[in-house]
């Protein structure tokens, strides 16, 4: 059995297992236990009641949040028709056409998000071996695959997080991290709450939202009042 760590423990004290906070409270224990060293990870996990066998109840996507805690994205624009200057001027990381897909195939992955238009994806799906395990593949679902790459290209730089359901139904997102303060968490999850609720299938019946958890990096979860 795993031991838990003297602070891990102070923290538990913190929190009454028993209850179910508002956004706020939650929002407001979660900063408290976002107090490691290293900057803290603030992540949520939803539980929600999907069948995911049925393609209609798969939930995938991305979204900006109100306020964006990652890392900067390199984004690489698969379009022939992009100029230089329009490339620096939108902070493009990487552009071009099939000269890039080349230096996909070579090895090179040097970029955290493809966006290209429709006519590079039948050159694109020859390397689903290499981009798939990745998470790389452009989908258009998630918005990676249109006639309006710049435009696209402008919201990853902007900052956008992607979001997943597993095959159980859940989704695991970062929301903040530990230089956010609680005002910022709280309009962040309750965004992306407001958002995956109105995602929810046409064919669930009964609650779709099951749990809900607030949880920082190495620290105790928090749950959180769920709306259905």
């Amino acid at each position: 059995m795993k031991l838990r760590s003297k602070r891990y423990k102070l923290l538990k004290e913190k929190i009454d297992t028993k209850k179910v906070y508002n956004v706020d409270e939650a929002s407001k224990l979660v900063k408290q236990t976002a107090n490691t060293k290293f900057n803290s990870s603030i992540d949520i996990a939803i539980k929600l009641n999907l069948d995911t066998t049925k393609a209609e109840q798969q939930l995938r996507g991305n979204l900006a949040l109100p306020y964006y805690f990652g890392k900067s994205t390199k984004v690489l624009v698969l379009d022939d028709s992009l100029t230089i200057e329009e490339a620096k001027a939108n902070k493009i990381d990487y552009f071009g056409g099939t000269d890039q897909i080349a230096k996909i195939k070579e090895g090179w992955m040097d970029f955290d998000v493809i966006i290209t238009t429709p006519k590079f994806m039948p050159i694109l799906s020859t390397l689903g071996k290499i981009l798939g395990p990745k998470g790389l593949m452009p989908n258009p679902k998630l918005g990676t695959v249109t006639p309006t790459p710049l435009k696209i290209a402008q919201e990853f730089k902007k900052g956008k997080y992607n979001y997943r359901t597993d095959t159980y139904g859940n989704i695991h997102m970062k929301i903040a991290d530990s230089t956010a303060t609680e005002k910022q968490i709280s309009e962040n999850v309750k965004f992306f709450i407001d958002f995956i609720k109105s995602k929810r299938p046409s064919t669930i019946k009964g609650d779709y939202f099951q749990k809900i958890f607030l949880i920082s990096s190495m620290g105790p979860a928090i749950k959180v009042h769920a709306p259905n």
